[in-house]
């Protein structure tokens, strides 16, 4: 960073475009150190997956920036970490997850109202203390934030962690749409914690009582567990806009265009930068797909398939940035593994689109069908085009050159939070059910 003599006039000379306020301790919900104690053990690990082979450290790793390094990781049935992870077992995994792993930082930030790429699962804004899910209404569940509750989805998809009918109760119950109830899928997995000693005794010692241990206290205390060992607010932006050290020359320069000419700011806004609204922005159709289309081939329309208005088609949520640098590839579908490439994308997302080259980090998968076939169906390609050019059409056209674009991930990398990064509680040797730890 610049000397910090520098300071005072830099801040002045790049006040004037929109900086956000920095972040502060009363931006962020309050920590309950003990339950985040149990979280971080039931974070890493497996007994919360059907097959007892998958955590949520399995696809949002530390080592890999709270994600899981790929553009489309492989879930239960499979071994390893990142591009390494390949499918093994009885129920080796033969599709790879529609969607890719988004970072975890600063998810426990209060102003937090969606999640999810699609937004699926968001606060009501006419009724605040009401959550909107696929599962619809959880207001007979104690949770402590929206969090809490997308903690609760990753579990039920059959991709992810539970499994294929036939394989497990868990995935039998979410085939049968048995989800809530003391048959339901939730239920399922809350009792095999409870039947675990430590993790009972433990919950006991945190609420003062004994009793069965319930998935919606599992779901707050994973949720615990992210907002405090994956809060990142101490990068160089950070220390910039709480007048404590200046950019470099180069940095500064990426941040003006950031804020100014580059129009990133548009979208990316406010303390998190996100908007956490959602926007069409050409992304390349890459994987498997979250829906089958008449003509055979799958597509993610994103927003749309929410709100099932074709208006909200192709259209994602805004990520916030801090840490962006660790979590490529970037993209819903990861379709970017190039960030240079990424920007210079989001610069023109129609002519991105039709220039796209095939750059995504996929482990190998013998079962995927055609992981780049959506590309050369002209019809789906027009239809992601035509939504880009609607969302663009009311922005300022902008060309970059070259070095600004360098100027640009210079000014991300500030972003960058390296203490937290280099972790907090970190990897457990073990964890109470006595399976595999993923590392």
């Amino acid at each position: 960073m610049a000397p910090a003599q520098s300071l005072r006039p830099q801040i002045r000379a790049v006040r004037a475009r929109p900086l956000p306020p920095p972040l502060t301790d009363a931006d962020f919900r309050e920590i309950d150190a003990p339950l985040a104690a149990i979280g971080h053990l039931l974070f890493f690990d497996p007994i919360l997956s059907g097959n007892r082979d998958t955590s949520c450290a399995t696809c949002h790793h530390p080592r890999l920036g709270s994600s899981d390094g790929v553009s489309l990781g492989l879930g239960t049935g499979a071994s390893g970490l990142g591009d390494a992870r390949q499918p093994v077992g009885d129920h080796a995994a033969s599709q790879r997850i529609p969607r890719n792993a988004p970072g975890l930082w600063n998810l426990g930030a209060r102003e937090i109202h969606t999640l999810f790429h699609d937004g699926r699962l968001e606060i009501d804004p006419a009724q605040p203390d009401t959550r909107l899910s696929p599962q619809g209404p959880l207001g007979y569940m104690q949770l402590d934030s929206i969090l809490a509750a997308q903690v609760l989805f990753p579990v039920l998809a059959v991709e992810e962690m539970s499994g294929r009918r036939g394989e497990n109760p868990v995935a039998d119950a979410v085939h049968d749409e048995r989800i809530h109830g003391d048959d339901g899928a939730w239920a399922i997995l809350a009792a095999r914690v409870d039947a675990i000693p430590a993790y009972r005794a433990a919950f006991t010692d945190w609420r003062g009582r004994e009793e069965s241990v319930k998935i919606d206290e599992i779901a707050n205390a994973i949720a615990a567990f992210i907002e405090a060992e994956f809060r990142a607010d101490r990068s160089d932006f950070d220390a910039y806009l709480r007048e404590l050290a200046a950019m470099s020359p180069e940095a500064g320069e990426g941040m003006r265009l950031f804020f100014g000419r580059g129009n990133c700011a548009s979208c990316h806004s406010g303390p998190l930068l996100s908007d956490q609204n959602f926007h069409a922005m050409g992304q390349p159709p890459v994987g498997p797909g979250k829906i089958a289309g008449a003509d055979g081939y799958t597509r993610d329309i994103g927003r749309g398939g929410v709100t099932l208005d074709p208006v909200d088609n192709f259209a994602f949520r805004t990520p916030m940035l801090r840490n962006v640098m660790a979590t490529g590839p970037w993209g819903h579908a990861g379709a970017f593994s190039d960030i240079r490439a990424f920007l210079r994308h989001h610069i023109d997302p129609v002519a991105g689109l039709a220039a796209y080259a095939p750059q995504a980090v996929l482990p190998e998968l013998d079962a995927a069908e055609g992981d780049y076939a959506a590309l050369d169906n002209a019809a789906l390609m027009a239809e992601v085009s035509a939504a880009a050019a609607r969302s663009m059409a009311g922005r300022p056209r902008i060309s970059l050159r070259d070095d600004e674009i360098a100027l640009l991930v210079t000014f991300l990398e500030t972003l960058t939070d390296h203490a937290a990064l280099a972790g907090r509680r970190g990897v457990p040797e073990t964890v109470p059910s006595g399976l595999e730890v993923a590392r």
